[in-house]
């Protein structure tokens, strides 16, 4: 499957039109509805697959960030072999009281997975938790990245973003 015939998909499967209030708070008139495609094991998988070439070589764990970026790095797990951590807004406060479970991020190189990007706040949160946890990260991979600042924020601090597709790749779809 082409890129442009994946982007034809997610848009046909995600897309929608109306008033959105963003996480960043800003509003938007279109909105990519990361839970259909995310729900769809065939999109999703194809989604995956069109990612794993993305990951840098020198990763050793791959980070879904709660709760979007679970399914993602899942199935992306799935097609680079690597183990995943699943990274939580905040650590809980029972059990293991971790930040991120599944697989160990202390020392190793981490590559954070989300869903979709705007600002960049929730990679730039997190990252912060995991280097306080004694991860190491400098980039981050995203499914669709909205052209609205994020990629330049994360780049302040030291994170290089890259996606799969941006919201110009899915809007010349239409």
């Amino acid at each position: 499957m082409t890129r442009s015939d994946l982007a034809r998909r997610i848009h046909s499967a995600a897309h929608l039109t109306g008033h959105f209030v963003l996480r960043s708070g800003r509003t938007a008139t279109e909105y990519f509805d990361k839970y259909k495609f995310e729900g769809d094991p065939i999109l999703l998988d194809e989604i995956a697959q069109a990612m794993a070439p993305l990951v840098p070589r020198d990763i050793e764990v791959l980070a879904g960030l709660e709760m979007g970026g679970i399914p993602v790095v899942t199935a992306l797990g799935r097609h680079t072999g690597l183990p995943c951590a699943f990274v939580r807004k905040q650590a809980k406060t029972y059990g293991t009281c971790r930040l991120a479970e599944g697989a160990d991020v202390v020392g190793r190189r981490v590559l954070v997975v989300e869903d979709v990007v705007t600002s960049g706040g929730q990679i730039a949160v997190s990252t912060a938790d995991l280097r306080n946890s004694g991860a190491q990260v400098s980039e981050a991979l995203c499914v669709i990245d909205r052209e609205q600042g994020g990629a330049a924020a994360l780049a302040a601090k030291g994170i290089s973003l890259s996606s799969l597709l941006t919201a110009t790749d899915l809007r010349m779809t239409s």
